[in-house]
């Protein structure tokens, strides 16, 4: 059970990316479900620049998940070469589009446990979908900026990114799970560098415990 100063920290953090990233959102671009979870897919290791340059080719040629299960491996394997691992994203992102053709009639399961199960989909990648894609909030999404964030913010010292999900999801209203990982990571990339964070023009830098700054 979180102790009242706890609830408090959580709401001071809440308020401070809400007023510093009103208008956050993804930073991938995409216009169906399938695409953002192409994308998704694509994001691992791998830039939103790089991912976003690479996606304005693939789906102009590849708009949809039939498109996509049917492009030869080595052709899809070269349009996405640049986002690294190739090899493997684009088996994943082929077997995927071939089942959600074969299953859900080319489109994207609306309920994490269906997600799941499709390759190269594991939980963060669900979160996105179903929370970005349908605004359907049925986890926080931890990737390096939010854990990162959380653990300096003090709102949990787990490094695992699901332990760290599980504990997140317990503190912040369910409403603020999908938003709250848009602004984080917007506030990682521009104020709370992994290096040399910006404390001195942080929004929160009257409060923040900065556990794990020099």
């Amino acid at each position: 059970m979180a102790t009242k100063a706890a609830k408090r920290h959580v709401a001071r953090v809440l308020r401070a990316l809400q007023r510093d990233y009103p208008d956050a959102e993804c930073a991938l671009h995409y216009e169906t479900p399938v695409q953002l979870l192409v994308a998704t897919i694509l994001s691992a290791q791998c830039t939103d620049q790089r991912v976003n340059l690479v996606t304005r080719v693939l789906f102009r040629k590849y708009p949809t998940a039939a498109h996509l299960a049917r492009v030869p491996l080595s052709r899809l394997e070269k349009e996405i070469h640049s986002t690294g691992f190739f090899r493997n994203k684009a088996k994943n992102i082929k077997a995927c589009c071939q089942k959600l053709v074969e299953e859900y009639d080319g489109q994207v399961p609306q309920n994490l446990d269906d997600l799941v199960q499709l390759s190269g989909i594991g939980r963060k990648t669900a979160n996105v979908v179903l929370g970005t894609g349908f605004g359907i909030p049925t986890g926080v999404v931890v990737d390096t900026h939010v854990g990162r964030l959380s653990r300096r913010l003090g709102l949990t010292d787990q490094k695992d990114a699901v332990k760290c999900e599980h504990e997140l999801m317990g503190q912040l209203p369910r409403k603020e799970w999908i938003i709250f990982s848009h602004r984080m990571i917007h506030h990682g990339r521009q104020v709370c560098l992994a290096r040399k964070p910006k404390c001195s023009t942080c929004g929160m830098n009257k409060f923040c415990p900065r556990f794990g700054v020099d």
